[in-house]
């Protein structure tokens, strides 16, 4: 090993990628190592013959998180913006609309007349929105925790409004319906919300990785590179190569990174929170333009959310056809076949006889979806693992892309430093 080495980063998601932007910025050469046969990880489009934009699960990029903020050119992104709120399907059947009134004041007036919960409840909703805009992000996630749903009776919610906007809301953003997340994270993410707009890139989430690896040097990024294994600051590839470098970072998932590091195998494996997205392809779209998320708060569906991606975004299908992404959180018995039929029912009831004429598109069900992350779980574990070796990566921190870009800033600091 030499100081003309390159340091090694292994995996080409969202925080090896920040971590090779931020070394090569500062003049290191970086080799990222990725098995796939595209950058991204978890973040990761498909497109179909028909050209339809797949995400692969249900993906959102939120503008006010501080990480992406300063990593990511949003102009280039020609990010599309949900509208501020969602529409609620109730158990009875009724529908409401429940938007942000901090961010638009001439919403004010339906959010206190909806049906999800009380005057009350959305005056604490309010003081919970100056709360958070009065702290900064890292503040919010260093604070002490309980789990969600304990934070939200504490705080002095009914149990109405926990069941019809914070379970289907929160509960979709980090597919825990439960609400056993950590109280932290849930300030974090309510923060962004009140701060900032919900988004995707006009051409699919995966532009967000693609545009991190475009400004790395030609040839940085090496595809369908699966390693085999790590010893000290060599690198051994599937194919028998061996790398050396002047640091490696292991910057994918908690389990490969369990596979070839021995240093993680007294630590207990990472826990996933699992979703299954499937879409479905329309003529037109039973949104009418609208941009808002709808949600689900009846008991015992398996149709948790609905978003209609055209609207927000047009190039996410072809010409005259809608995208319609529906979203199952959690475990479920049902086979692809069973739980299309299944979503076929559920969404009838709401949006009538023309969903039997949506076609299926494709299923997604995605086993790592977001790690889980519990009340008393520090907002950020020890990156460096031994003299050269690092980590980075949500699952070492908290369930976002903001951790992950985090993760990989911090690994690249403290390697600049060294």
């Amino acid at each position: 090993m030499t100081s003309f080495d390159p340091i090694l980063i292994i995996g080409a998601g969202a925080a090896g990628l920040a971590c090779a932007n931020y070394l090569h910025r500062a003049g290191r050469a970086v080799v990222v190592l990725e098995a796939a046969d595209a950058v991204g990880g978890r973040i990761r489009t498909d497109v179909t013959p028909e050209g339809f934009r797949l995400d692969r699960g249900f993906q959102i990029l939120l503008t006010r998180y501080p990480e992406v903020q300063r990593l990511i050119d949003y102009g280039a992104l020609n990010l599309k913006a949900f509208r501020s709120g969602a529409v609620t399907r109730l158990p009875d059947g009724r529908e409401t609309t429940l938007q942000n009134p901090l961010q638009q004041p001439s919403a004010a007036l339906s959010a206190l007349t909806s049906p999800v919960g009380s005057l009350t409840d959305k005056l604490l909703i309010a003081k919970l929105a100056r709360q958070v805009t009065q702290q900064t992000s890292e503040d919010l996630l260093a604070r002490p925790s309980t789990d969600t749903l304990t934070c939200l009776r504490q705080y002095g919610w009914s149990p109405y409004i926990i069941d019809t906007f914070f379970r289907p809301f929160f509960g979709g953003i980090y597919l825990d319906r439960n609400l056993t997340t950590a109280s932290n994270f849930f300030e974090f993410v309510f923060q962004q919300f009140v701060l900032g707009e919900a988004t995707v890139p006009a051409l699919g989430i995966q532009q967000i990785p693609e545009q991190l690896a475009a400004r790395l040097p030609a040839g940085a990024v090496r595809l369908n590179t699966p390693v085999e294994a790590v010893h000290g600051l060599q690198v051994r590839l599937q194919n028998g190569e061996i790398l050396t470098g002047s640091a490696v970072v292991v910057a994918t998932d908690g389990d490969s990174a369990r596979n070839f590091l021995p240093q993680l195998a007294h630590q207990p494996a990472t826990t996933w929170r699992k979703t299954t997205c499937t879409y479905f392809a329309a003529d037109k779209s039973p949104g009418h333009g609208d941009r808002l998320l709808r949600l689900s708060s009846v008991p015992d569906g398996f149709a948790h959310n609905i978003a209609f991606l055209s609207d927000v975004s047009p190039d996410y299908a072809p010409p005259g056809k809608a995208l319609i992404s529906v979203n199952t959180q959690g475990e479920h018995s049902l086979n692809e076949m069973e739980l299309v039929a299944q979503l076929r029912t559920e969404l009838t009831t709401w949006f009538g006889s023309d969903v039997a004429t949506w076609q299926h598109l494709r299923t997604y069900h995605i086993e790592h979806a977001l790690p889980v992350y519990v009340a008393g779980q520090p907002p950020y574990q020890e990156l460096k693992l031994a003299e050269g070796l690092y980590r980075c990566g949500d699952w070492t921190a908290y369930p976002s892309l903001n951790a992950a870009l985090a993760t990989g800033r911090k690994v690249a600091e403290t390697l600049l430093a060294s």
